[in-house]
């Protein structure tokens, strides 16, 4: 994927691009975000599709795998939830279900989920509300935004506001009792978290 982005966007796009992430990586700007132990703000978001998720209701029947990414137009996202859905099946049968979070507008999350044939609920988080509440949001550094504008990711286009603000990429188990069992918070947006450290947690 690397290759190829740095062929289609350009090295000195992909290198502001990964200075950016570095020192977001280097810095502490998510060290009040939401850790192990921790009570899981619940929340009711609308759905790629029209209807609402809440929080509660999913924890009734299981844990929660809560995966808060940047938007469709990150391909870094797109990876990680072609592998979650990859490994549905798994953690399912592990009891949980899976939930991915983002500021897109609801239209932008369709299209996501269908050009991924994703299917798991995919939720509109308008002005980062939740994503708030779990201690993830940033805004965007101007070089970033300014490459990204350059390449046609507007995020006032996709999330329906100006403020430029993203989720840190972050994965989250939540047990039936709504306290945190697994959380991973990274403010390099180009390392993830994939199905086998979650299964692992779900399975612990």
């Amino acid at each position: 994927m690397r290759a190829g982005l740095a062929g289609q966007i350009g090295e000195q796009a992909l290198s502001t691009l990964d200075r950016d992430a570095e020192a977001m990586g280097a810095g502490d700007a998510f060290a009040d975000a939401l850790g192990v132990g921790a009570t899981a703000p619940l929340f009711v978001l609308p759905d790629a599709r029209g209807g609402e998720v809440a929080l509660d209701a999913v924890l009734a029947r299981g844990p929660v795998v809560l995966v808060f990414y940047r938007g469709g137009w990150c391909p870094y996202c797109n990876l990680q939830l072609a592998a979650f859905q990859g490994a549905l099946a798994e953690i399912r049968a592990a009891g949980a279900e899976l939930v991915a979070v983002s500021p897109q507008t609801p239209d932008q999350s369709l299209s996501l989920a269908e050009q991924h044939d994703l299917a798991f609920p995919v939720l509109s988080d308008a002005g980062n509300r939740v994503a708030r509440e779990y201690g993830l949001v940033f805004t965007s550094g101007a070089a970033a935004t300014e490459t990204m504008n350059e390449l046609g990711v507007e995020l006032s286009s996709f999330n329906g506001d100006e403020t430029n603000t993203l989720p840190a990429a972050s994965t989250f188990v939540i047990g039936q009792d709504g306290r945190i069992r697994f959380a991973s918070v990274t403010g390099d947006y180009r390392w993830r978290v994939g199905p086998d450290e979650v299964l692992a947690a779900l399975r612990g």
